[in-house]
Formats: C-alpha cells, sequence, structure tokens
C-alpha cells in the first residue's frame, strides 16, 4: 500500500494528534488516515453519517441548559 512521510511536523501538533487518537480509541496512524479521509470527502450522504454517529454518541445524554452562558458570550 503506499505511503505518504509529512515532514516537519510540530511538536504541539503531533502532541494534538496523539491526544486526539487517544479520544477516539485509535492508534496516531488510524487518526491521521481518518483526517485525510475526512478531508477529501464532501458529499451530503457522508455529512449526515457524521451527525447520525455523534447522536448516536449522545443519545441518553442530558446537557444543561447554555441560554445564560450564551447571554453572558454575547454581552462581553
Amino acid at each position: 500500500m503506499p505511503q505518504i512521510l509529512v515532514r516537519n511536523v510540530s511538536p504541539e501538533l503531533l502532541r494534538r494528534l496523539k491526544e486526539l487518537a487517544g479520544f477516539n480509541k485509535r492508534s496516531l496512524q488510524a487518526e491521521v488516515q481518518r483526517i485525510l479521509e475526512d478531508a477529501v470527502v464532501d458529499d451530503a450522504r457522508s455529512f449526515l453519517a457524521k451527525v447520525d454517529t455523534l447522536r448516536a454518541r449522545f443519545a441518553g445524554r442530558k446537557f444543561p441548559d447554555s441560554t445564560a452562558l450564551i447571554r453572558k458570550a454575547r454581552e462581553s
């Protein structure tokens, strides 16, 4: 399978990629591959599938009302 080499990646970017990979329970290589795949896919079906995935991930969770936070942010 073809490979890509990315040179001069900053330590901060590498740290953040590793953190994101850990959050998503993927290896660094799998996370970077997923990011690249997502970057080139640009159709409505893919977007809706991502929405469904997020809905499933957060299903049943209750979140606090953010109205007060939004109003405070708008005032400042």
